[in-house]
């Protein structure tokens, strides 16, 4: 059984808040609300880890895959089926998402005894956040984490502040429901206990309501974390995966200085600002955990060199210590640096302005109609008796993901590919791909491209050992839209070919199912 006292120790804080700025506050979630929605309604294509969310909703929802828990396919399997190819339903519930982390950062500032500016200054900072700018419309997991973990810290500062065990157990649900959308709230939850420990308020790990709330949240949990357990926990091996595409943000050491950066203009400065008024500000200290928890995970991903997003979900809890530290030099009247917030605010709504335009040619339909339509333009080109038995694998998931979620009217056959979450789906039936190699040019779109490079077999899935193909199309990097550059920094490769079933075995996370000695349908990069 648990209380709801309000009795306190060293650690806990003054009882008394500021009133809720609910009028500025609320104009800002709403035009964060309203940008998104319509830049997700207007936007005609899909960013490819959205195709690759919608691809699972539609043909391939479990429990889990290989590296995306159910939430966010789910999620985009509904808006599917609810409204088929309509953008604007598909990303109601992230654009949603996106502006309700806003409310929920003016809210932890105000736990922190932020007034009307400081609740408006992180709500600002958490609307021009540059990561949540530009994907905060698309259905994926990190367009969903902010919310969460937002919601997660706030229910722990406000618990430090009134006692209310209440707010402990409203954690489990939610600490489910996250680890259900992106497993790195696990990492959140451990590092939380220690820092608790450390800084914090310490009592928090003698109330049963804490664990009851872990035991929950495990539960709720437990689906996905059975399904990795049986495949052999793929999502352990993404680590050194993503380490090795460090490249794409510089390297490890920029990667790093990135997880700040991608707070945006204004959320760094609070960030970074916050980051130390936890432990310099006596009105702060009794919420220092939230600042220990942020530095602990930058060192742990700047460490294992872990995506330049993964505290996205926690620059606005940290940015409320910013802007509640801009609040104190101003009560105090030492205005002297007090008057960089603002100018950095505007700024940060122009970079945002930015981000959004990069959103749209990050999704530009130009690369995936090319390819789809290409693919089907072979594969329409084949022997009848051939045709139907073709089957069409991508190196990656993303352009095997293009494929499955391609125009119906297209009539191309599923995507297939040993990479990422599409290494862990089921191979094409039985009555495909035994018609033997497909063996004849069908059209060679640029013969600068060269030939298909001869492919380590490793790198292949096991069902395509079996199969071959002669080179049907090609096509140069560079003649393909500029957009592919931010897509893939590789070489792509699409074939359209025969295989053995069974010979097929689950390939590794890490792999692509790259065509071997075989030419591909589509091929790009050196």
């Amino acid at each position: 059984m648990t209380s709801s006292t309000t009795v306190r120790d060293s650690d806990a804080a003054p009882a008394a808040v500021p009133p809720l700025a609910r009028l500025p506050v609320g104009i800002v979630a709403a035009v964060v609300a309203a940008v998104h929605l319509v830049m997700g309604a207007l936007g005609r294509g899909h960013w490819f880890d959205e195709a690759l969310m919608l691809a699972i909703g539609r043909h391939h929802l479990d429990w889990g895959s290989a590296d995306q828990p159910p939430v966010a396919p789910a999620l985009a399997g509904l808006a599917d089926a609810l409204a088929p190819g309509v953008n604007g339903v598909l990303r109601i519930v992230p654009s949603l998402s996106t502006a309700g982390a806003v409310v929920v950062a003016a809210l932890i500032a105000r736990e922190l005894g932020g007034d009307r500016r400081a609740q408006v200054l992180t709500a600002l900072a958490q609307a021009t956040g540059l990561w949540v700018t530009m994907f905060g419309h698309f259905v994926t997991p990190y367009s969903l984490e902010p919310l969460q973990w937002a919601l997660l810290l706030w229910l722990l500062v406000r618990w430090t502040r009134v006692r209310d065990d209440r707010l402990l157990l409203a954690v489990g649900p939610l600490l489910g429901l996250a680890a259900l959308t992106k497993f790195q709230v696990i990492l959140l939850g451990a590092v939380l206990v220690v820092a608790i420990g450390v800084a914090g308020p310490r009592a928090m790990l003698r109330r049963p309501a804490f664990w009851w709330a872990a035991v929950v949240g495990a539960l709720i949990a437990s689906p996905t974390l059975v399904w990795q357990a049986v495949h052999g926990w793929p999502q352990l091996r993404m680590t050194a995966v993503v380490a090795q595409e460090s490249i794409l943000f510089g390297g490890p050491g920029p990667n790093a200085v990135a997880m700040l950066l991608l707070a945006g203009l204004l959320g760094t400065v609070l960030v970074v600002v916050g980051a130390v008024a936890a432990f310099t500000v006596p009105r702060l200290r009794p919420y220092r955990f939230v600042a220990v928890i942020f530095l602990l995970l930058w060192v742990v991903f700047a460490v294992t060199v872990g995506r330049a997003y993964y505290l996205c979900g926690l620059h606005g809890a940290v940015a409320a210590f910013g802007a509640v530290w801009f609040q104190q030099r101003r009560e105090a009247g030492r205005r002297r640096w007090s008057w960089v917030a603002w100018p950095a605010g505007v700024l940060s709504v122009a970079l945002a302005t930015t981000m959004l335009s990069a959103s749209v040619a990050a999704a530009d339909p130009a690369v995936p109609e090319w390819i789809v339509t290409e693919v089907a333009r072979v594969r329409d080109g084949l022997p009848p008796d051939r045709r139907d038995r073709a089957v069409v694998v991508g190196d990656s998931y993303i352009f095997a993901a293009y494929v499955d979620t391609a125009d119906p009217a297209l009539g191309l056959p599923p995507g297939y590919s040993g990479n990422r979450s599409y290494g862990y789906f089921d191979p094409p039936p039985d009555d495909q791909g035994r018609g033997g190699p497909v063996d004849e040019e069908v059209v060679e779109l640029d013969d600068r491209a060269g030939h298909a490079r001869e492919r380590d077999p490793a790198h292949r899935p096991r069902w395509l050992r079996g199969g071959s193909v002669r080179h049907v199309c090609s096509l140069r990097r560079e003649a393909m839209s500029g957009t592919d550059r931010s897509i893939d920094t590789r070489t792509g490769e699409i074939c359209i070919t025969s295989y053995t079933r069974r010979a097929f075995r689950r390939t590794s996370v890490d792999r692509s199912s790259r065509c071997g000695r075989a030419r591909p349908v589509l091929r790009w990069g050196r």
